[in-house]
């Protein structure tokens, strides 16, 4: 069983972003199988990098589409992101150095980060991008 399972009460509908948000569910149940089935920081390592690089990937793809229209709730959303990125990618080296190793609460935390964003911040903005002919 996956530990996050997709479904349409994810969806922000906007067609490009769920598919991203599914790739992100992807790269962290691939994480979680890794942790699970004993599998080397050498296999774990670049799922963890992936993660990071995608997770940049995506925020910047919405934020391009916030500034192109104005989204009202920029900033804070924004704020999130980074704030996001600085805690896997802090993750991300202290895991690469050795310090620290994948742990199930290194997962919940992505879990609930995730869905809790999704279900939350970014559903805010899928009214105002539908508007604005973004599906």
């Amino acid at each position: 069983m996956a530990f996050l399972t997709w479904n349409q009460n994810y969806s922000v509908k906007v067609k490009g972003f769920d598919n991203q948000h599914q790739k992100l569910f992807d790269l962290i149940n691939n994480l979680h199988d890794a942790m699970k089935d004993g599998k080397s920081n050498l296999v774990m390592g670049p799922i963890i990098s992936e993660l990071v690089l995608y997770t940049k990937t995506h925020f910047r793809s919405e934020e391009e589409l916030f500034a192109k229209f104005n989204y009202p709730d920029r900033l804070r959303h924004v704020s999130e992101h980074t704030e996001f990125v600085r805690k896997i990618s802090a993750f991300e080296a202290e895991f690469k150095s050795g310090k620290m190793g994948l742990s199930i609460d290194i997962l919940n935390f992505l879990n609930k980060w995730l869905l809790e964003h999704i279900r939350k911040t970014d559903k805010a903005y899928s009214e105002f991008m539908n508007k604005n002919g973004i599906n």
